[in-house]
């Protein structure tokens, strides 16, 4: 009996302790530093996005090879900072497309702390740079999330839909995911945050691509098939051989870079 209520003792202790600290266990941000945009990718050049509860986010803008180029705008995954983003940002910038990179509230060296509520009003800041001071029309502006991100581009979509949404790694809720890590805990109450990303794609209509790989860690490769099989208006579902959650090859590999590019047009 005593043992048993040790266990019970300890069990709340530790679901308590996930309460309070949660979002230290979803967001891992890197503060910095982070070089000057130019330092890193030939023409780019550092921006600043405005929120609209008044956070400034520091922000990197590769321009297209014309003033028509189709532009992508990059939702980071859960941790790091955009500088960890530039091998992607130059590779599409090679095809030709121009590509913003931020980082959200609390990273980089950014004020806020991460939240669901914040990040949303973050993709929105960096959507309306994209639109209203780099004059990228919302038909040649693309989404590309990257498996919290891609949470983050899918609910901005569900508003703001974009020419096409590809989602790399992207899971079916939080919770969902969670439970994957923490089975003996009871994730799904007690999460705040949720990115509802399988219900949500199923209300975007425009071209969705799933990119994935089929031996990820971090984000079972069945749930990122779940999320294809959601979305309203899946284009193509790419699964990468071998490829875990955070091997290269996913992050700016080919097989990432051109499916961006098809859903272009490219």
């Amino acid at each position: 009996m005593v043992g048993l209520t040790v266990v019970v003792v300890l069990l709340a202790l530790v679901t308590g302790l996930l309460w309070a600290f949660q979002r230290r266990l979803v967001y891992l941000p890197a503060d910095g530093p982070v070089p000057a945009a130019a330092d890193v990718l030939p023409g780019a050049r550092d921006v600043v996005l405005q929120t609209s509860d008044g956070l400034a986010l520091g922000a990197w803008f590769v321009p297209g090879a014309d003033a028509a180029a189709p532009a992508v705008l990059v939702a980071n995954g859960n941790g790091g900072h955009r500088a960890a983003r530039a091998p992607l940002a130059r590779a599409l910038a090679a095809r030709g497309l121009a590509v913003l990179l931020f980082d959200y509230r609390g990273y980089g060296g950014n004020p806020g702390s991460p939240s669901e509520e914040g990040l949303a009003r973050d993709v929105r800041a960096a959507r309306a740079h994209l639109t209203e001071r780099e004059a990228v029309a919302p038909d040649r502006l693309l989404y590309l999330g990257e498996s919290l991100g891609a949470a983050v581009v899918t609910e901005l979509a569900t508003e703001y839909p974009p020419a096409g949404l590809v989602l790399r790694s992207p899971f079916v809720d939080l919770a969902a995911v969670g439970s994957e890590h923490y089975p003996f805990l009871p994730v799904r109450a007690l999460l705040r945050d949720r990115y509802r990303v399988a219900e949500r794609v199923a209300t975007v209509e425009v071209p969705t691509t799933v990119v994935l790989g089929d031996a990820d860690t971090i984000v079972p490769p069945r749930q990122s098939r779940a999320v294809a099989a959601a979305a309203a208006g899946l284009h193509r579902l790419v699964e990468v051989p071998g490829a875990d959650h955070n091997d290269p090859v996913l992050l700016d590999g080919a097989a990432l870079v051109d499916a961006v590019v098809d859903l272009a047009g490219g």
